[in-house]
């Protein structure tokens, strides 16, 4: 066990940090997804409140960035907990399907907490 209490982890609070930065790369990109996918798809292609074309290049564009954001902030993490390649990749898919960035982060933080013997919160 190392002097921070952590056993086989680099140093706590680089972990915390890179985990903190994870999760709000998962809420900000699930978020800008399920906007996306609920409010500006349906809008488009179902012609509501004069189309959507505006909603999807926006915030299309903005997911799209989020989530490049959001696949580095996993592998900091991933990299930081040793996490297997697998999860990393399964984390990183997680946001590109709508509502799982916030299983994914649930579950990550979860265990990430319980490697650091943190409390959840």
């Amino acid at each position: 066990m190392s002097a921070d209490g952590v056993t086989g982890l680099r140093s706590a609070p680089k972990v915390r940090a890179a985990l903190t930065r994870y999760r709000v790369m998962a809420w900000l990109t699930g978020i800008g997804l399920v906007v996306l996918v609920l409010v500006g798809m349906p809008q488009k292609y179902l012609g509501l409140f004069g189309g959507g074309d505006s909603v999807v290049a926006t915030v299309g564009v903005a997911h799209g960035w989020l989530y490049v954001v959001l696949l580095i902030t996993t592998f900091d993490l991933g990299n930081r907990v040793r996490w297997s390649w697998r999860r990393m990749i399964l984390t990183a898919l997680a946001g590109t399907i709508p509502f799982l960035s916030f299983y994914a982060e649930h579950r990550n933080t979860r265990a990430v907490r319980a490697q650091l013997g943190t409390p959840a919160a």
